[in-house]
C-alpha cells in the first residue's frame, strides 16, 4: 500500500513521539524522586529505549520506513537511498514529535519533577549529560555508537533473510538501540539521535521546573553533530562495501 506523503510525516511525528514518551520516560521512572522505579538500574533505561525505537518501528516502519532520527534521514539522503526533497519536511516532524514526545512525559511526571533537587538528574530526563564533562569523550561516544546503530540498522534492512518478515527487522533495531544504551550508554545517556536530543532539551529550557538548573547549551551540539556525521558515514560505508 502506498501512503499520502502527509500519512509519511504524521508517522515520522508519532513515531518520534513514542520514542521519546518510551525512551525518557524510563529515565524519568530511575531518575527522578519518589517514583516506583526511582534508584533502579542502568538496564531499566536500555529496556525503555530499545522498546522506544522498536515499538514505533513496528507501528510505523511500513508507513515512513520509521527513521525517527533526523541523522538517519540525512544519512540515507546523501547516500542516494533517500530523496532530498523530502529531508526538510521528515526533520521537521521528528522535531516537533520530540517536543511533543518530552511534553507528555513532563506532564505524567510533573509531581516527582517538583520533588527532584537534582538539577543533573532532572535534565538527564530532557537529554543527555557526559559524565566526564568532556565534550570530545561525548563526541567520541556519541558517534562510535551512532555509527554501529546506523551501519546495523542499514544492514537489517537489506538482509536477505529478513526479507520474508519485515517487522522482524524493527525487532532486531529494538534489540540494538537497548544493547547499545546498556554497553555504551553510560559515557553520555546516550543520544544517538539529534531530534532526540535537541527537541527535548528545548522543552527543558522552556518550561518552569521546580528546580531546573542549567540546559547546557555548551554540550548540545555534541549529539546532534556526532550522530549526524556518523549516519553519513554508516551507510556510506554499508553502501560501498554491500550494496
Amino acid at each position: 500500500m502506498e501512503y499520502s506523503f502527509f500519512a509519511k510525516l504524521a508517522a515520522e511525528f508519532l513515531g518520534t513521539a513514542i520514542l521519546v514518551l518510551l525512551g525518557n520516560g524510563s529515565v524519568a521512572n530511575v531518575e527522578l524522586k519518589g517514583t516506583k522505579g526511582n534508584g533502579s538500574d542502568w538496564l531499566v533505561i536500555a529496556v525503555g529505549y530499545g522498546c522506544g525505537v522498536m515499538v514505533p518501528a513496528l507501528m510505523f516502519g511500513t508507513i515512513s520506513g520509521a527513521q525517527i532520527n533526523p541523522a538517519f534521514t540525512i544519512g540515507l539522503a546523501v547516500s542516494g537511498m533517500f530523496s532530498w526533497s523530502q529531508v526538510l519536511p521528515f526533520i521537521i516532524a521528528q522535531m516537533l514529535g520530540s517536543i511533543f514526545g518530552q511534553l507528555v512525559v513532563y506532564f505524567a511526571y510533573k509531581p516527582h519533577y517538583d520533588l527532584t533537587t537534582n538539577t543533573e538528574s532532572i535534565l538527564g530526563t530532557f537529554s543527555t549529560i557526559d559524565a566526564s564533562h568532556s565534550s570530545w569523550n561525548g563526541f567520541a561516544n556519541e558517534f562510535i555508537g551512532s555509527f554501529v546503530l546506523f551501519f546495523g540498522a542499514t544492514a537489517f534492512t537489506h538482509a536477505p533473510y529478513f526479507e520474508a518478515n519485515k517487522g522482524s527487522v524493527f525487532i532486531a533495531l529494538g534489540f540494538l538501540v537497548g544493547t547499545l544504551v546498556a554497553s555504551l550508554g553510560g559515557a553520555t545517556g546516550p543520544a544517538l539521535n539529534p531530534a532526540r536530543d535537541l527537541g527535548p532539551r528545548l522543552v527543558h529550557a522552556m518550561l518552569p521546573i521546580k528546580h531546573k538548573g542549567s540546559s547546557q547549551w555548551g554540550y548540545a551540539s555534541v549529539p546532534v553533530v556526532a550522530p549526524i556525521l556518523a549516519g553519513i558515514c554508516a551507510v556510506a560505508l554499508y553502501k560501498g562495501l554491500f550494496l
